[in-house]
């Protein structure tokens, strides 16, 4: 779709502070969205919303339409009064870490809490709010709230090690675990009913004060989670349940042996039967929560890396084609010809991937850190950018500017130092106004890179198993000098909201 002239911020809801562990869609979160609104800022961009399981990736969820519960408010149920103001006095954890591990044990068992209260005391239009959204759900939550209850029922193994009957979701096995876990499923629907109703009062609040959201759509889903184990024909499993091929990429500027994510692969030629029909619910739903959506992998839509399961790395994969044009072409039909997606089109892009992207009018990604280790010709510099593009000085993946900076080598920050004209004094601002200056349509900063951060402000390290995602700005970080240095840049370099056009 046609993006206007503008400038957008990249921040995970999880990065926001509060007394309550981690970021959620509380006060912090309508606080940004001034702050956004204060530095002429259009654009929110998140990392996916989805509930997070092991290494609390944003990139691996147990369900690929389903909310984060860890992100719901809780002072927002206790003004409902679906929790009670003591059960959460004198919580007050550290700021700037995001604490997984101990939130999630004690949200969990304040939003059960809340459903509890709420089945027994909601009032009627409340009730039917509820039932409403149960209906309009249907087509994923039914799935994601069994699917839950029964990894709790089972102690969180995998649903491949379920007893039979259940795993293979037999009609019987359905019923009886329905009938027996009817509270805990209740309870899943309301958290999910909960975490839309936030968001969606944040996301108003947000389009009134002239910020889009753009969201973030992972091309594969995680093994474990009520996506595979309730479309098993739609993935290249073993009788068992057990993957035979998982996804991954080559080895690559992030890693010399490759990274081996482990999703199970699609059997595309069986989600084609029914004209990707999974697929468009899937892209319906992410666009009901955001105005733009990134689709992350995008070169996953023309050929994929196939890595035998056994294989421990993904050195020995092999590319399998994919029927991206048919799917697009499904989605052209289903959202019409100006389609709101931006394609993550780094990594191995070759020819015929930039033909799908270019055939569907997607804009792709230009990373200024990458842009400095070669010639005059190297595609990510600025003055070899075009319009249609998104250009980031970095995004989650990368090190912080100042933290790449800091670790150039000679050769590579002279290049930088002679690009710019001076010694790059003021880094990572210099990169910034790089980035704003560019031709491109729509430039996203990472909140790291206006805050000046280092290192230890950087979100992800691709291919670490853990210790990721756990960044958190502090209380009083967002000072309004940051937000009036960039409401300069972009009047100055035409990307300001009030504006572009």
């Amino acid at each position: 779709m046609p993006i206007p002239r503008s400038s957008g911020v990249l921040l995970h809801p999880t990065s926001l502070p509060g007394r309550f562990g981690l970021g959620d869609l509380g006060a912090e979160a309508f606080a940004f969205v001034d702050f956004l609104a204060a530095a002429g800022q259009s654009w929110w961009q998140i990392l996916p919303l989805g509930p997070t399981g092991y290494g609390h990736s944003p990139y691996s969820a147990y369900s690929a339409f389903a909310g984060n519960p860890l992100l719901i408010n809780l002072e927002r149920l206790v003004e409902r009064a679906e929790l009670e103001p003591d059960d959460i006095a004198g919580i007050a954890m550290a700021e700037g870490v995001a604490h997984f591990d101990a939130v999630q044990p004690f949200k969990e068992r304040l939003l059960h809490k809340a459903a509890r209260t709420f089945a027994a005391e909601a009032s009627p239009r409340r009730r039917e709010a509820f039932e409403d959204f149960c209906f309009e759900q249907a087509h994923w939550l039914n799935d994601h709230a069994i699917f839950q209850s029964l990894r709790n029922q089972f102690g969180n193994r995998p649903w491949n090690r379920w007893p039979e009957g259940i795993r293979c979701r037999e009609q019987s096995a359905l019923h009886r675990w329905g009938t027996e876990l009817a509270e805990t499923i209740h309870a899943h629907k309301y958290i999910q009913f909960v975490f839309f109703e936030q968001w969606d009062i944040l996301k108003d609040y947000a389009n009134r004060k002239g910020i889009g959201l753009i969201g973030d759509i992972p091309i594969f889903v995680a093994f474990d989670s009520a996506d595979v184990w309730a479309n098993t024909r739609l993935f290249h499993l073993d009788d068992a349940g057990t993957p035979t091929v998982v996804a991954g990429v080559p080895p690559d500027y992030f890693s010399k042996t490759g990274q081996r994510w482990g999703n199970p692969l699609y059997r595309w030629e069986r989600m084609a039967e029914d004209g990707f029909a999974w697929w468009l619910a899937r892209f319906r739903a992410n666009l009901a929560l955001t105005d733009l959506v990134r689709i992350d992998h995008f070169r996953g839509f023309e050929a994929c890396w196939a890595i035998p399961a056994e294989e421990p790395t993904a050195v020995k994969g092999r590319w399998t084609p994919v029927p991206g044009t048919a799917l697009f072409e499904a989605l052209r039909r289903e959202l019409g010809l100006e389609l709101p997606l931006i394609a993550e089109d780094l990594g191995i892009i070759t020819p015929e991937v930039e033909a799908l992207r270019d055939g569907f009018a997607l804009p792709g990604m230009k990373i200024l850190q990458f842009a400095f280790g070669g010639d005059a010709d190297n595609p990510y510099l600025p003055h070899n950018l075009t319009r249609d593009c998104v250009v980031y000085t970095g995004t989650h993946d990368n090190n912080t500017t100042l933290g790449w900076w800091k670790t150039l080598a000679k050769m590579e920050r002279d290049r930088v130092r002679e690009y710019l004209g001076h010694g790059g004094r003021e880094m990572p601002w210099d990169l910034i106004r790089l980035a704003q200056a560019s031709v491109a349509r729509l430039c996203i900063l990472p909140m790291q890179d206006l805050l000046g951060l280092g290192a230890d402000g950087r979100m992800n390290v691709p291919g670490q198993a853990s210790g990721n995602w756990g960044w958190r700005y502090r209380p009083g970080d967002l000072k309004p000098e940051i937000a009036e240095r960039l409401a300069r840049l972009v009047a100055l370099y035409g990307r300001d909201r009030r504006s572009s056009s």
